[in-house]
């Protein structure tokens, strides 16, 4: 008689969120359609800050930077991370309780920083949220979705909001 294999499949999710109510319907929509009762699910929320600016004690304009006014920016950027998170993390108590979650904050072009922590981490998935730009706009701005489809290794589901449809 063959023994039957009851370990759970183990399955790692990572969702890319923002400011934005496209990211946080896109997560709604991971935790709605791609958990299962049947794996073990460890759901990674990726946040990229932009990358650091570099300040001289002179800007462009003439203006004098204080460190203070270094360190309010600086107190910002965390505190904006703090809100994102926090909200990420009251969608995900509203959904199922045998969720693992884990957060990674990472600086930088946010294409590169997520295909690159998306393969470094070996996720199964990865989910974004499309802020439905036009052809025009995403053509001058670029498609962050767009670009981690074609480069990273892992499936990637992009949700479109519907009231973007």
């Amino acid at each position: 008689m063959e023994a039957v294999n009851l370990k759970k499949k183990q399955c790692k999710i990572v969702v890319a969120v923002d400011e934005s109510a496209e990211s946080m319907y896109a997560l709604s929509w991971c935790l709605s359609n791609l958990i299962s009762q049947a794996t073990i699910n460890t759901l990674v929320l990726l946040y990229v800050k932009p990358p650091p600016p570099v300040y001289s004690s002179l800007d462009v304009a003439g203006y004098i930077f204080s460190g203070d006014m270094i360190r309010a920016l600086e107190a910002y950027g965390n505190d904006l991370v703090n809100s994102v998170m926090a909200r990420a993390e009251d969608i995900c108590g509203k959904f199922s309780s045998n969720i693992k979650v884990d957060r990674i904050v990472g600086s930088g072009d946010a294409r590169d920083v997520i295909c690159n922590i998306v393969d470094k981490i070996k996720a199964d998935t990865l989910v974004m949220g499309s802020h439905g730009y036009g052809f025009f706009k995403r053509a001058i701005l670029g498609s962050v979705s767009d670009h981690c489809a074609k480069h990273v290794k892992c499936p990637v589901v992009i949700v479109k909001h519907p009231e973007k449809i």
